[in-house]
């Protein structure tokens, strides 16, 4: 909830301030809905033009992630390698086939079962099976699956960044935006030039609200929010890319216990267990 915390010191400062020093709230209010019209609609229908349908239908669920944060912590981080750890003892001491039963209908599988959170992240849990498959079809080189591997994970966040971008682009305009609506208070000014000046006065002050409307909602709320966005995505992008570390450490003839360490030195250091905390979840491993 630290976006919604941010956002409400930003407002209560910006107004804040402007009423403390003296300003006239009134002719701010009264312009704002007809300003943010024009600038929210001009920015919403560029949004719109510049993403596909498929970007569009994941705004929701970017707008819910900022908000929220990252959907995986400490524990989730510990769960994935424990399961890790398992799949990579079980390959070593009874050879891939054993694996087998997993992979091929990991819903029913009591090592998925140990983990619910992971068995039911459908990309997580097709992510594990698609490469202890390939592994079992005699793809073993560490150099050909990091490579693979890599290249999907590129491929996801690639596509993940969509929302985000587009949020980036969206607060770049907005002063633009802002700018148009501004002009478009002028004309409307212009064309009452025989009006006294306190009403003169009034309608340049509603213009100059787009500009500033403008100005804060892309440096002060899109910009920001499209930030948080971004960070989500390149940190849940690691809980994935711990699935790669580990693999690839496996195949490079590490123990499991090693293949383990080395996903855990890759975990985002304020989600890193300790090397006893880590070495006491797997020693308490119960799959059955």
């Amino acid at each position: 909830m630290l976006v919604i915390g941010g956002l409400v010191f930003l407002l209560l400062c910006v107004f804040g301030s402007f009423v403390a020093s003296g300003g006239a709230i009134a002719p701010l209010l009264a312009s704002m809905p007809f300003e943010l019209l024009t600038i929210l609609g001009a920015g919403i229908g560029t949004f719109i033009m510049a993403n596909s349908m498929g970007d569009l239908k994941h705004v929701p669920a970017a707008f819910k992630s900022a908000l929220k944060g990252p959907s995986y912590g400490k524990r989730d981080y510990m769960d994935l390698l424990g399961l890790l750890f398992f799949f990579t003892r079980l390959a070593q001491s009874q050879g891939l086939m054993a694996l087998e039963s997993h992979i091929e209908t990991p819903t029913e599988s009591t090592a998925f079962a140990a983990y619910p959170k992971i068995r039911d992240n459908e990309r997580a849990r097709d992510m594990i099976c698609d490469y202890l498959r390939m592994m079992s079809m005699n793809m073993d080189d560490a150099f050909q699956v990091d490579d693979v591997m890599t290249r999907e994970l590129a491929k996801n966040l690639k596509e993940e960044m969509h929302i985000s971008h587009g949020m980036q682009q969206l607060a770049d305009a907005l002063p633009a935006l802002g700018i148009v609506a501004a002009v478009l208070g002028v004309i409307k000014t212009m064309g009452s030039i025989t009006k006294p000046p306190e009403v003169l006065g009034e309608m340049i002050a509603g213009a100059l609200v787009g500009t500033f409307l403008g100005v804060l909602l892309a440096y002060g709320i899109v910009g920001p929010i499209a930030t948080r966005m971004r960070s989500v995505v390149e940190e849940e992008a690691s809980y994935y890319d711990l699935i790669r570390v580990v693999f690839v450490a496996h195949l490079q003839g590490n123990a499991p216990q090693v293949s383990v360490e080395i996903g855990r030195k890759d975990i985002p250091v304020h989600y890193m267990p300790s090397f006893l905390e880590m070495d006491t979840a797997i020693s308490e491993q119960a799959i059955g």
